[in-house]
């Protein structure tokens, strides 16, 4: 059996990653809200919910003590946490920034240094990062977005590299837009959804495509197809990228 963790578990793709898992696995699902994570998995079998600020480095290090001390180990550690919030670059405050990385990126390199530790003196387990295309290839009104994203996945490729003789593996999750709740904040007009409704992701897929990777020694996956042969273009032709996602490709 194994055991399996997951951030911001109350989430329409993490709910979907939850239900493509075997009822074999025992999950531990973490989330700002224990009563509706109970709600979300009261009919699954071998899961259990804990209530985590995300924002604190205190409650996430107490929560992997207390996990480790409840379970024993963890096999697969899903940093799924984050949200959107596509604005003009002028228009954010300091503190709005940093609430965006607080959840995005601090709390995710945290549990990742934290379980990856623990991992490493295990010597076998998997880290994975749900990222974004956005940490990929940036564009208009989604600076601080990417920038949450960008740095996932720079510290996920480094914290490979010094896992990569422990038998542990990382992986980063880079999909683009998915029809979930998240764009209830990041778009609220829901414009932007409508005008990329050809690259929208449905969930099923996103998570189908995950958790056919937990446990492989996979570096990424970008998602959709049209999205990820953009990032390759994008690494050869950065001007000409850049070009198109300014005057043809900006959406937001």
């Amino acid at each position: 059996m194994r055991i399996i963790a997951i951030t911001g578990a109350s989430g329409g793709l993490a709910q979907e990653i939850v239900k493509q898992l075997p009822a074999e696995d025992f999950v531990i699902a973490l989330g700002r809200s224990a009563e509706k994570l109970k709600k979300c998995y009261a009919s699954r079998p071998n899961t259990a919910c804990y209530e985590l600020d995300m924002t604190s480095d205190l409650a996430i290090f107490e929560m992997v003590e207390k996990l480790y001390a409840e379970h024993g180990h963890i096999d697969v550690f899903i940093n799924n946490a984050g949200y959107g919030d596509f604005s003009e670059f002028d228009a954010y405050t300091t503190a709005q920034i940093r609430d965006m990385f607080d959840i995005n990126t601090f709390a995710t390199m945290t549990f990742s240094r934290l379980v990856g530790h623990k991992m490493k003196e295990a010597g076998h387990g998997h880290i994975v990062n749900i990222a974004s295309i956005a940490g990929l290839i940036a564009s208009a009104k989604s600076s601080v977005y990417s920038a949450t994203k960008f740095a996932v996945i720079g510290f996920s490729n480094a914290l490979r590299l010094e896992l990569a003789g422990s038998k542990v593996y990382v992986t980063t999750i880079n999909p683009g837009p998915i029809a979930t709740t998240f764009f209830d904040k990041a778009d609220p007009s829901g414009e932007y959804l409508k005008s990329v409704g050809r690259f929208v992701l449905q969930p099923e897929e996103v998570a189908r495509r995950t958790v056919a990777i937990l446990g492989k020694n996979k570096r990424e996956v970008n998602m959709p197809l049209s999205m990820a042969a953009a990032h390759k273009f994008y690494t050869l032709f950065p001007k000409i990228t850049d070009f198109l996602a300014r005057r043809v490709f900006n959406y937001k």
